[in-house]
């Protein structure tokens, strides 16, 4: 804490300190109108001074430079302490110019682009006035029905915990102008919400809970991210918010983690729903007592705090050190020196959606893209004569993703918008049928065929809407609309030349789709120019390099569904997946295997893997081991290819997932070109939380793979004495 901060908090009087942890949002400061609508939970009806909100430390869901000035300038006019606060907005995946959802990030298995893109987004959100995105979400997922699945990683703790480090190093940089702080959400374990269900109960061992879900959170506070938001959920029975154990014991004290603490939306008066807190008073004393610094849009700290600390329950010096965290994070910004920070009315016009931004965002939904299937039909030839655009999602810019944040869809490439720009007039459009999830109007399958028939080929733009994913977008059934599998059928009749844009918030349960469709280009939600991307995807302008980072399953009973999973003592062997064998774990009527595993996605061109190796078949736990392939492109395209490094704890005093994903390297090689890859293991890498909660690595065997995805097998193996 500087002595900056210190001063300024001597002079606060408590109610000061109280209303500095309270968090409102920002069209209470507005004076010019707005069209701001709550988008992230219900409308609480905060019991709050009038006069003192012109002294709440943080202001959230802000979009728009003129908005900022608006707001703020209103709010220090009225405010006695003239101390601006920090505004907040959830800066997901992208600010005005929007890239592909995090799911999709991560398929790109480049640690690099996803900085880039972070990057990105803080410009453009700093020069509208945001201080703080509410990013990384890092929540680890193995259930597709959950909706917010499209803001994280996917399924596995390492790739979790490298998109953590790499988007908060993008977003907060040096703290510059340019930067935003990083609030990293949601502690802990929100991606395990039970049936795939938001804000379901959360029912987790601590081990389990150490093991997958808290490491991704970890890198993130490593990385040095400034804040953290507590989950909605429950966590052994109690809410996160006020989790003592969670928010204390192994944030604070045990990672040393002495950044913001922020409540989600409500959360602090939630746990009196919860059934944890008999009324607003015990939330705030069960919150304050966690180290919660910000209750966001509910009122227990200002209704009660005073009152608590005169109980002698609270102590003022419980505030201060909450209140001198909130200070250092507006120090750490530059708005104690000057409110309006980095807002720029006139260069925010200039950067936002510039062609610099368009053009990263466009690389972006390229090498995000997974190719899922093809049979030998992409990519179309530019010098094709016609081509029949038909399907919901061929002519919207509703393709940009939920958290849009300032993206519109107007703003947005459609696909129809980007296949006319690479090919012009050759390019006929037919809507086919509607988007709506229940819709069953066929009329306009027979205009959608008739342009098939005439077609040289089809892109055949197929998906859920983007409003199906996102918070509180949960899904029962992950299949596609049956009147799509309908038009996709009365396609194929007339015209077999058919490639497939998909576009998804998540893993669907598509084998009807994969045994119908000849190609499977996902693209999922690409972002502001996806429709660009798509086209120089589906005509060769561009290569897929995309790999999927959690898995589609075969069908929806098979959730949740995840590669890293343990054996059981009955397991159901590879070579028998396709057979009914008795007395296996097993299900009668589907294979176990998924439809496409974690870390799949095909190229335009072939990888061969050769000579693969390890430097040592014993390692000591002070030595390293280096385990090495040789990749060729063996195709007609030049093209990217993740390299993925699996390793299997052979026997454990705990049993040990089948492979656990250690190291990626995304490599590009031309026609014919080889490279060596080379990963190094240490003994860290073997580390895993053991029943007594000790993080040990433990002597004996270790298998290596190294492959294009999860299903490679073992090459070698190595013995840690």
């Amino acid at each position: 804490m500087s002595r900056r901060t210190k001063e300024i908090l001597a002079k606060m009087t408590l109610d000061d300190k109280i209303y500095h942890l309270e968090q409102i949002t920002t069209a209470t400061y507005l004076t010019k109108g707005s069209t701001y609508k709550v988008i992230t939970g219900p409308n609480s009806k905060l019991k709050l001074d009038k006069e003192m909100i012109y002294d709440i430390g943080t202001s959230l869901n802000l979009v728009g430079a003129e908005t900022m000035i608006d707001a703020l300038t209103n709010y220090l006019d009225k405010s006695k302490s003239k101390r601006p606060p920090v505004f907040m907005q959830d800066v997901i995946h992208g600010h005005r110019t929007l890239y592909p959802i995090n799911l999709a990030v991560a398929a790109s298995f480049d640690r690099e682009l996803a900085r880039e893109l972070a990057s990105m987004a803080a410009k453009e959100a700093s020069l509208d006035g945001v201080g703080v995105t509410f990013a990384p979400m890092v929540d680890l997922v193995r259930d597709p029905r959950w909706g917010r699945v499209m803001e994280s990683s996917g399924e596995d703790p390492y790739m979790n915990s490298e998109m953590a480090k790499a988007t908060v190093r993008g977003f907060q940089g040096d703290m510059g102008k340019y930067n935003l702080a990083a609030c990293v959400k949601h502690f802990a374990a929100y991606g395990a919400a039970e049936a795939g269900r938001d804000y379901n109960t959360v029912d987790v061992s601590e081990r389990t809970l150490r093991e997958y879900y808290l490491p991704a959170y970890k890198a993130a506070v490593d990385a040095g991210v400034k804040m953290l938001m507590a989950a909605f959920n429950i966590v052994d029975g109690v809410p996160c918010v006020g989790n003592k154990h969670l928010m204390k014991d192994i944030l604070r004290d045990e990672w040393g983690f002495d950044g913001v603490v922020i409540s989600d939306y409500g959360a602090v008066e939630e746990m009196i729903v919860h059934g944890a807190c008999e009324d607003k008073k015990e939330a705030a004393l069960r919150a304050i007592e966690a180290e919660c610094d910000i209750e966001m849009m509910s009122s227990c700290y200002a209704e009660h705090l005073r009152a608590l600390i005169d109980e002698g329950k609270v102590t003022e010096e419980q505030i201060d050190k909450s209140v001198l965290r909130i200070l250092d994070l507006k120090e750490s910004l530059g708005i104690l020196d000057n409110p309006y920070r980095s807002v720029n009315v006139e260069e925010s016009k200039r950067v936002q959606l510039s062609p610099e931004h368009r053009a990263l965002a466009r690389k972006g939904a390229e090498q995000s893209a997974v190719l899922l299937k093809n049979d030998g039909v992409l990519p179309f030839s530019k010098n094709v004569s016609s081509v029949a655009l038909i399907g919901p999602l061929a002519s919207t810019g509703k393709i940009h993703g939920s958290w849009h944040c300032g993206g519109r869809a107007e703003e947005t490439v459609s696909v129809y918008e980007g296949l006319s720009k690479l090919l012009g007039d050759r390019v006929k459009y037919a809507p086919g049928c509607y988007v709506e999830y229940n819709s069953e109007d066929e009329s306009l399958f027979d205009e959608a065929v008739e342009l098939a028939k005439s077609s040289e080929c089809v892109v055949l733009c197929l998906g859920e809407h983007q409003d199906y994913s996102g918070e509180a977008n949960c899904r029962a059934d992950i299949e596609l609309p049956e009147i799509q599998y309908k038009l996709l059928d009365k396609i194929l009749e007339v015209n077999k030349n058919v490639a497939v844009a998909l576009f998804t918030g998540r893993p669907l349960a598509i084998s009807r789709l994969h045994n119908t469709a000849p190609a499977i280009l996902n693209m999922w939600m690409p972002g502001t120019e996806g429709g660009n991307a798509c086209a120089n995807l589906l005509f060769g302008n561009a290569v897929p390099s995309g790999k999927i980072t959690m898995t589609f399953p075969r069908a929806l009973g098979q959730c949740p569904i995840y590669y890293n999973h343990y054996t059981t003592g009955r397991p159901k062997l590879l070579k028998d997946d396709l057979n009914r064998v008795l007395y296996t774990s097993s299900y009668i009527d589907v294979p176990n295997s998924p439809l496409y595993p974690f870390g799949y996605g095909l190229s335009y061109t072939t990888f061969e893997y050769s000579d693969m190796s390890l430097s040592a078949a014993v390692m000591k736990s002070d030595e390293k081991i280096v385990a090495s392939a040789k990749i060729k492109n063996t195709g007609g395209h030049k093209g990217k290819e993740a390299v993925q490094l699996y390793i299997r704890d052979v026997k454990g005093s705990c049993v040990r997932p089948v492979k656990e994903l250690k190291g990626f390297e995304k490599i590009e090689l031309d026609v014919g070109e080889e490279a060596t890859v080379s990963f190094e293991i240490t003994e860290p890498m073997l580390r895993y939380w053991n029943q007594k909660l000790e993080h040990v690595s433990e002597k004996g065997e270790f298998e290596v793979f190294i492959g294009k995805d999860s299903t490679c097998v073992p090459f070698a193996k190595f013995e840690l004495i």
